[in-house]
């Protein structure tokens, strides 16, 4: 298909100007930087290592977590075959990578017009491989998969054809003659199906495909007929439920970009379809066959048989609601579905009754989440072209179907100065990775033609940074307070601002994207107008209107900068429009965070106050995250009282005081400034942590400031109720948030574990009273001694059996005899004892102790329970390993990095999982976090998987489980 477009320009305008504000004329970026050799290994949770590669050279600064990110992701080759990735070889150097990325970027820039000469060039050259060499910023993991294989090494010349790409010099879409040549380079993809068999088939291979260099997708399936409608030969429909079943096997199948990734998916219904009922109950009515599963003794881990055999495991899914559906829900009116062949009313629905039902789904296993259809369109900048329908499966990329969108994020932390945020540097950065990101995209590939040309037409980006929790709490400011959001504002009005200017600069170099002028695009030769310029303008003038009334909380310098540079984007695009319909967005930068050492993830608040240092020669060493010093300094404290904080939170894992006995420890924070440390999780033997309003609060405030939408996750606690998930909800669309997820924690092992089936209806209890009864073990009998170790702190367990071979005696024995922590084991001892003879139930005991925290805690030796919160909570759970059947298998991370059991027990007694805090094995300070539901890691097995909007990261690893 040929561009047609009425603003290709003809004769070259003024070419960009870039100027040094990082690199130096004189010292290559390199040279800045002390580097180092290391070894980067990942092992499983038994500790067996499943990557390994020496010599990798880095930066100094690189924490042991990037350089594992690095090497075991992002450096191209074969280990086996040695260094030079021209021959075969795998690359070993950071070096090698940004060379290819950005050498390949700026000599594609070059080539295509963006730059004036090479001395131009060159100092774009610069100024990116500094931001990317010091860790300020970094591009979508599909960048440094693919990007520069074929122009720096050759890669894929002898390959079988590759995707399609943007012909620039015939204004053609074409297909690659090989694999690399023009990569694929973007991470977000939604996709378009049409209502016929050869469309939901393409759909299946173009979505395959998209997985397998690394990318995610998202289609609305509100096209494909419902199950209530006629087939024009007779017959019923089998609806889109039975095609989700389909693309959510291919998904599983696919990994994405091979072994690095894996497979990311959306899906959406609109709220009017016939189906929109069954969809909203479809994954938790196959949550509860897990279930059904899991109580027969199936494995119950997230790559386990139980999930393994049940439908939509592989994707997200989520209703696209309308405003009506929102206020007759409110309002508990009724509304008519429409038939999709010819939008006639269907069937008549209780609004309030769905809305509980998509709660509910939440409740019991995060699906599905709500995208507020008309929100978006408010906020869409090419309304002119038709409705945008889907997202990408972490929903912060919203455009029309079949489009494409490439990511890159900016760390914030490296912008803190004591003074305030260097608001003008961050500016410089945004527009070196926007410049980087529009280069990329007629030089990439695409996985069919109308995303290739939609590509070209459009030009989407999505520039975003991480870190705002970190930086946040570094200047003393509460996630969600006046002061925190109002910075948070003025940082993401900047950044969008400063993008959009530089798009329409680039406009005036390259004409604005051609949809701009032209609404008509791929499949939709009839839009509803002639262009997009009115629309465009009209969201441009909205941004500029929220940046304009920004307060007092926002800092001045850089609320000041953000109305200044929205003004000249505002004046810039009236003049020549602009090069991209969209310019930023938040991802959920899981595993790029990783990369960049920061601290929080995205937009998203620090997860707990307590990291983990793991010393060379063994062992753990507890300190707080590197943000709580810097916030105490901001608020005043002195050096000695900043010590006596951190060695507060060194020990009890909070900044509150806490109660020990008849004593209170305190920290010596001041209470107004507690609420400084919040975190998404109660850290240690603290009690506090933020509120989910916090959340909405924070997405509310940094939404109207962004072209796209936030993949965040919106933490609840496991106590709240399904009216609870209801009511934010409905505070998210009144908030004009685009999209919510929502994580309740623990929500994938909310079912109670039955033994037996409910009978339907309950029975008379005859209430018998009885004296307690004592079954004392006899004089001679059997026990079992186990020595362990928690922190470098031995002790010896010892149990002694009943003749049926079960507990009924418990002595425990600290190394440190006389000590208080002795003591203390030896009453715990004697109590578990006494419960165990009264006939308190062992499972009952393992479920209250186990996951207890105090000191000592961290590694032990044994590999079935590597890291122990306590000695309680490693004293219960060997308990539940010894003698209860089935508890060992589900709960052991060894066994379930194994894949396969010894002693596996159908149909034995289970105990629920609870959140575990896990640590992350890394020389930097990393943060403490919690198992969310029962995930592990697909690569290395760890439990260690952080949930982030609608995707997750594994912390050990850096493995991602969706498109960031």
């Amino acid at each position: 298909m040929k561009d047609q477009s009425s603003t290709r320009n003809q004769t070259p305008r003024h070419a960009l100007t870039i100027n040094r504000c990082f690199s130096s004329s004189d010292v290559h970026p390199y040279g800045q930087l002390t580097w180092e050799y290391r070894t980067a290994e990942i092992t499983d949770d038994k500790g067996k290592a499943i990557f390994k590669q020496d010599n990798i050279e880095v930066p100094a600064a690189f924490s042991d977590l990037a350089t594992k990110i690095l090497a075991s992701k992002y450096l191209y080759g074969d280990i086996d075959n040695g260094t030079d990735p021209k021959n075969g070889g795998r690359e070993s150097s950071f070096k090698q990578v940004i060379d290819r990325v950005a050498g390949t970027i700026t000599d594609w820039g070059l080539a295509d017009g963006y730059f004036k000469d090479e001395q131009q060039a060159n100092i774009f050259r610069d100024e990116l491989t500094w931001l990317l060499a010091n860790q300020y910023g970094a591009f979508n993991s599909p960048v440094w998969f693919n990007l520069g294989l074929y122009h720096a090494y050759g890669i894929g010349k002898d390959s079988c054809k590759g995707n399609f790409y943007w012909n620039q010099q015939h204004d053609v879409v074409m297909r690659a003659e090989s694999q690399y040549e023009y990569p694929q380079c973007s991470a977000c993809f939604i996709q378009h199906v049409e209502d016929n068999m050869e469309s939901i088939m393409d759909l299946a291979r173009a979505e395959a495909m998209l997985f397998k260099f690394g990318s995610g997708s998202g289609t609305d399936l509100s096209s494909i007929r419902s199950t209530r409608e006629k087939l024009s030969g007779g017959g019923r429909p089998s609806g889109p439920l039975s095609f989700l079943a389909v693309y959510d096997a291919v998904a599983g199948v696919v990994k994405s970009g091979g072994k690095t990734r894996r497979a990311a998916k959306m899906n959406t219904l609109k709220d009017w379809h016939p189906d929109i009922e069954e969809f909203i109950k479809a994954k938790q009515v196959e949550e509860r066959k897990a279930w059904a599963l899991i109580e027969e003794g199936y494995d119950p881990s997230f790559n386990g048989d139980a999930y393994a055999s049940i439908k939509y495991q592989n994707e997200n899914l989520s209703i696209r609601a309308s405003d009506s559906f929102m206020q007759a829900a409110i309002d508990g009116k009724k509304f008519f579905t429409r038939r999709v062949t010819d939008g006639q009313p269907c069937e008549e629905k209780d609004a309030s009754f769905l809305l509980d039902k998509i709660a509910e789904g939440t409740h019991i296993c995060g699906d599905p989440g709500m995208q507020f259809d008309d929100t978006i369109h408010k906020w869409h900048t090419c309304k002119g072209s038709g409705r945008q329908n889907c997202t990408n499966p972490c929903s912060e990329y919203l455009f029309l179907d079949n489009s494409a969108c490439n990511l890159a994020s900016l760390n914030l932390m490296k912008f803190r100065t004591p003074e305030g945020f260097d608001v003008e540097r961050f500016a410089a950065a945004a527009r070196i990775f926007i410049i980087a990101q529009e280069i990329i995209v007629d030089r990439s590939s695409y996985p069919t033609e109308g995303i290739t040309y939609n590509s070209h037409w459009f030009r989407t980006l999505g520039l975003g940074y991480a870190n705002l929790g970190a930086l946040l709490m570094s200047y003393g400011y509460a996630y969600a307070s006046p002061e925190g959001l109002g910075l948070a504002k003025a940082i993401t009005a900047a950044m969008t601002g400063v993008a959009y200017k530089t798009s329409a600069e680039m406009a005036a170099l390259k004409g604005p994207f051609p949809g701009y002028h032209e609404a008509a695009h791929y499949g939709v030769p009839n839009p509803p107008e002639a262009d997009n310029v009115a629309s465009m303008q009209a969201v441009i003038e909205l941004h500029k209107s929220h940046v304009e009334a920004l307060d007092h909380h926002s800092p001045k310098p850089v609320a000041e900068y953000a109305a200044r540079v929205w003004k000249e984007a505002s004046d810039l695009g009236k003049r020549y429009g602009y090069r991209n319909a969209q310019v930023t967005v938040l991802a959920p930068t899981g595993t790029i965070g990783f990369l960049m050492d920061c601290d929080t993830t995205g937009v998203e608040p620090a997860i707990g106050l307590v990291a983990y240092k793991t010393l060379a020669g063994g062992g753990l060493m507890t300190l707080p995250i590197k943000s709580i010093p810097l916030a105490l300094e901001t608020l005043g404290y002195d050096k000695a009282a900043i010590e006596k904080i951190c060695a507060h939170v060194k020990e009890y894992g909070t900044v509150e005081n806490i109660k020990m006995g008849e004593k209170v420890r305190e920290s010596g924070i001041k209470d107004e400034h507690v609420a400084v440390f919040d975190s998404a999780f109660r850290s240690g033997m603290g009690k506090r942590y933020l509120p989910y309003t916090a959340h909405i609060d924070m997405m509310s405030a940094v939404q109207p400031f962004l072209s796209g939408a936030i993949s965040k996750t919106v933490n609840m606690p496991e106590e709240c109720s399904v009216k609870d998930i209801r009511q934010t909800y409905i505070e998210a669309w009144k908030k004009g948030i685009k999209g919510i997820a929502i994580y309740r924690d623990g929500s994938k092992r909310s079912a109670p574990i039955k033994t037996r089936k409910d009978t339907p209806e309950e029975k008379p209890v005859v209430q018998v009273v009885t004296e307690p009864y004592r079954r004392k073990l006899p004089d001679t009998r059997q026990s079992i001694t186990h020595k362990f170790s928690i922190a470098g702190t031995e002790g010896y367990l010892t149990i002694g059996k009943f003749d049926d071979g079960k507990p009924g005696e418990v002595f425990i024995q600290m190394a440190k005899a006389g000590s208080t922590i002795n003591g203390l084991m030896d009453s715990v001892g004697t109590l578990v004892s006494l419960c165990l003879q009264y006939g308190v139930p062992l499972e009952t005991l393992v479920k209250k102790f186990s996951h207890v925290r105090f000191e000592p805690e961290g590694m032990t030796r044994n590999p079935h329970i590597p890291f122990a919160k306590s000695v309680v909570d490693y004293v219960a759970r060997l308990l539940g390993m010894e003698f209860i059947p089935g508890y060992k298998e589900r709960m052991s991370p060894a066994l379930q990095a194994e894949g396969g059991f010894e002693d596996q027990h159908p149909g034995s007694t289970t105990i629920p999982k609870e959140e575990e805090e896990a640590h992350i094995d890394t020389e930097q300070l990393e943060f403490l976090t919690q198992s969310e539901g029962n995930l592990t890691c697909p690569e290395c097995g760890s439990s260690k998987v952080k949930v982030t909007g609608t995707c997750a990261c594994c912390l050990n690893c850096g493995t991602s489980l969706g498109c960031s």
